[in-house]
């Protein structure tokens, strides 16, 4: 390891200003810092002022070596400072010093701060040398110095970093992540689109996707280490502990497809500020890249509802199933438990889709606390969506109790996820004997008691709230309720995946959670379902019946969206509105508006969550589903036809 690629320039002071060893430490440390490899100034400090305990670090001939190796050092490095009055540093020949070399290593197995104290002793053995650093007049120089000394007393070196720089060379220049709540369209879309303008910038990258079936291309230690810089789009949260001490760009997934250009400049001009993630795993956004309030709220939430989703369609899916092989005439009050093939569907997909309630808090409260806040907010939403109350504990019955339902649940999720936080703050001033146990034993137990009483303390109150919205939902009827399937399906189409999409389709999951669910919230969620299939099928038919408006590539992939859109996968249309998004927008927009409007008005119903045309057979008046359906397709595709410019040449 060479001493010259420890030291940052900002970390070097040829004109120190203290006068006795405490000050000249505060303001080494301060140079250390500098470097933006610390995690915690003052346990740094503390390291160095103990290790200076068991005997000066002053090595004599006017050089001192402070050193320290502590986990408050995230990657090592070392800073240089030059006092020509020289300071008295309780040398062992009672010279003052003039030269100072502060070295910071993380703690671990290896023995770097010993390596750089021994390259440092050997090299500062020249006293021409050492008069040469104390009287440089740049810094520049001050590092020359160094670097032409090293090469000098370690020539066998220089042929090791020729083979190293060849293999660097073929590790990528830029990495990235990218990640979306529900880890399909968007997270793969973006890191095409990145891949793509990278090479078409001749810059090599590699971008890692975080997708709903796991990590794939991740990235390594060494591709990390010698980025560049990494972008990290993603509207969920990631692993980011492991680029502490690079440069990193963070944004929104949806920049990822929008403004890759973008990205990969700042990237390649290294335009980002340098991360550090802190103890625990809890991360610490870079200084400039701040996250708005709402945003990190959107993050969180997204962080449960990806986790949640696979609970929702898996279990919704089936119950739908079960009503579909069932007999309504055996007994109504029964139905989709009336025979046995029904009761099978009915009790897995039951079982599966009770846990989304508990999934969805206990996810967002990860995603704000890490690990310690899985356990404290799944039990919240446990209690939120059983409707445990003080008055009921003791007699509690499923049947007569009011249940918090999803807006319990979410609740649970943030409570839980800054209590857990709060008792990290106060379990920090417990001694370091302690540490151990935390996760296992305090966090739980404390963490849990709490949330149990917060969330039985205010079930009550959410849970008036939650029936009293189902009531109002249930009351709708004629224009206001068309007005709601209006509402909700342009929101589907608005942003196609992004907030405005997840909010709709969060309320409707939302609907088939309440207890003795009906037809106001089946309406509810077919309403957003047709909302989200509308986009690609209207750019699937505008294709195909007006093709002087599009480019032969965008016909082409223009097919794969009837599929998309049959499927209810609604990032299909993405790449059409990216491009285009003042005519495609609301184009589908409109024709969403108006499938939503006609699935309300005709009296649509779905029970469960997901499946497009796969699961039409569950769906309450299918028939005149599919005349909602193909009624707005068709004014999209219509709308977008007169928008749209005619191109001069079809090719």
């Amino acid at each position: 390891m060479r001493i010259i690629d420890l030291i940052n320039k900002k970390s070097v002071k040829l004109n120190l200003v203290s006068k006795d060893k405490s000050s000249v430490v505060d303001e080494l440390v301060d140079l250390v810092n500098n470097s933006g490899n610390l995690n915690n100034k003052k346990e740094y400090k503390e390291a160095i002022l103990a290790r200076e305990e068991l005997s000066t670090t002053a090595i004599g001939e006017g050089v001192a070596i402070p050193h320290a190796k502590n986990k408050s050092v995230s990657k090592a490095c070392l800073a240089a400072g030059i006092s020509k009055e020289g300071i008295d540093y309780e040398a062992f020949d009672d010279s003052l010093s003039h030269l100072f070399f502060m070295i910071a290593a993380p703690d671990g197995a290896n023995d770097t701060h010993l390596e750089v104290l021994s390259r440092l002793s050997t090299i500062l053995m020249d006293e021409s040398f050492r008069n040469d650093l104390i009287n440089a007049s740049s810094v520049d120089e001050f590092l020359n110095l160094i670097n032409v000394k090293e090469k000098e007393k370690f020539p066998e070196e220089e042929e090791k970093e020729v083979v190293v720089k060849e293999k660097k060379s073929n590790l990528p220049t830029i990495l990235a992540v990218t990640a979306c709540p529900t880890g399909i369209a968007h997270t793969f879309m973006a890191a095409e689109n990145l891949s793509q303008k990278a090479v078409n910038k001749g810059i090599s990258i590699k971008v890692e996707t975080n997708g709903s079936a796991g990590i794939k291309n991740a990235l390594t230690k060494e591709e990390i280490e010698n980025a560049t810089c990494i972008i990290v789009a993603a509207d969920k949260n990631v692993e980011m502990d492991r680029f502490n001490g690079k440069k990193v760009i963070i944004t929104k997934v949806a920049d990822g497809i929008h403004k890759a250009d973008e990205l990969i400049d700042r990237a390649v001009k290294g335009d980002a500020p340098i991360f550090h993630g802190s103890r625990g795993n809890d991360i610490e956004e870079a200084s400039n890249e701040k996250e708005s309030i709402g945003r990190q709220f959107y993050k969180h939430l997204m962080n449960g509802v990806s986790h949640m989703l696979p609970f929702v369609v898996g279990g919704g899916i089936l119950i739908a199933l079960a009503f579909l092989f069932d007999d309504y005439t055996i007994n109504p009050a029964n139905f989709g438990m009336n025979t046995p093939l029904a009761a099978f569907f009915k009790t897995i997909g039951g079982q599966a889709f009770g846990f989304m309630l508990p999934v969805l808090a206990g996810y967002i409260a990860m995603s704000i606390a890490d690990r310690p806040g899985l356990a404290v907010g799944f039990v919240g939403g446990i209690i939120a969506s059983a409707g445990y109350t003080f008055s009921n504990l003791m007699h509690y019955d499923a049947k007569t109790a009011i249940s918090a339902g999803f807006l319990g649940a979410l609740l649970a999720g943030f409570v839980g996820g800054y209590l857990v936080l709060l008792l990290k703050k106060l379990f920090s001033y417990l001694p370091d004997s302690l540490e151990g146990i935390k996760p296992v034993l305090l966090f739980p137990v404390f963490g849990i008691l709490l949330m149990g009483l917060i969330m039985i303390s205010i079930n009550p109150i959410v849970g008036s709230v939650n029936t009293a919205l189902n009531s109002f939902l249930a009351s709708m009827s004629g224009t206001s309720k068309i007005l709601l399937g209006t509402v909700l399906g342009a929101m589907m189409a608005i942003d196609m995946g992004g907030p405005f999409n997840k909010a709709a389709y969060v309320f409707g999951t939302a609907q088939l959670t309440v207890v003795n669910a009906g037809p106001e919230q089946f309406a509810i969620m077919a309403a957003v379902m047709i909302g989200g299939m509308v986009p690609p099928l209207a750019i699937a038919l505008a294709t195909t019946f007006f093709k002087n408006r599009f480019s032969e590539s965008e016909r082409k992939s223009g097919i794969v969206n009837y599929i998309m859109g049959l499927s209810f996968i609604t990032e299909g249309a993405i790449p059409f509105a990216a491009a285009d998004p003042l005519h495609v927008i609301p184009a589908c927009v409109i024709g969403s508006g108006l499938a939503g409007a006609l699935s309300m008005a005709f009296g649509c119903g779905l029970r469960a969550p997901h499946g497009g045309i796969f699961v039409l057979p569950t769906i309450i008046n299918p028939l005149m589903y599919l005349v909602a359906l193909l009624a707005g397709s068709v004014v999209g595709a219509i709308l977008l036809a007169i928008l749209k410019n005619p191109l001069d040449k079809v090719k």
